[in-house]
């Protein structure tokens, strides 16, 4: 039958729900937003259901500010990428370089807002994430995969059938964007091609953002033969 795809809209971020022989989160979501992803997930997987892995594609805020409520609700572990393990480790506010004049006005006006009123829980990953996972064990034909380029951190999760989970690598839809993009905010957004080609060599062929409605991966240009990019040190 494939994975269930289940997309769970909290303010501005999606949380994704996969489930097939086991079920996997993908993004905990934003500060304060906790109790409500978890009753929604909870409605979704019924009494029985039980999450075995929670992923979170990068270590920003609207990411992982739900993280440590999340996990006490739903009993599984976390998975961090090295590069952003840290920052969830300190709840640390980062916010990337502005890549647009939108992005700029968010970073400007949006930032100093967002930092000041939106704290959230440090949390220590359960597993710290080196390039990639193999979702095998926890039931979820797919894999974890390290895709920097909007954080030294960010991951995307590839599954066998070609739906891809690329937190912000790519976006599509308002606030941040009206069509599909390769976002407003990047870290590092000279590795974003290198990131972007390996998920198409992968077989990506439908792109689950963080942020707005899933998008064919042929929205967006392909980079051309590049080189892998190195995990972040």
């Amino acid at each position: 039958m494939g994975v269930r795809i289940d997309r769970v809209r909290v303010g501005i971020t999606n949380t994704y729900l996969l489930r097939e022989r086991g079920a996997v989160v993908i993004d905990p979501g934003a500060p304060r937003k906790g109790r409500v992803v978890a009753r929604r997930l909870h409605a979704l997987l019924g009494r029985e259901g039980r999450v075995g892995l929670m992923i979170a594609t990068h270590g920003h805020f609207d990411h992982v500010g739900a993280a440590a409520d999340l996990r006490r609700a739903l009993g599984a572990p976390l998975a961090v990428h090295r590069g952003d393990a840290d920052w969830v480790r300190s709840a640390a506010w980062t916010w990337p370089r502005a890549l647009t004049p939108w992005g700029r006005f968010m970073r400007g006006v949006l930032g100093p807002v967002f930092s000041r009123f939106l704290r959230f829980e440090p949390v220590e990953p359960d597993i710290v994430l080196e390039d990639g996972l193999d979702l095998g064990p926890y039931g979820i034909a797919g894999r974890v995969v390290h895709t920097p380029g909007h954080s030294p951190g960010s991951v995307s999760v590839v599954l066998e059938s070609g739906e891809a989970f690329v937190g912000d690598l790519a976006m599509n839809g308002p606030p941040m964007c009206l069509k599909p993009s390769f976002g407003i905010f990047a870290h590092q957004p000279e590795l974003v091609p290198a990131s972007w080609q390996r998920l198409l060599e992968l077989g990506a062929r439908t792109v689950y953002p963080a942020h707005g409605r899933p998008f064919p991966a042929t929205a967006l240009p392909s980079p051309g033969p590049v080189s892998t990019p190195q995990p972040a040190r």
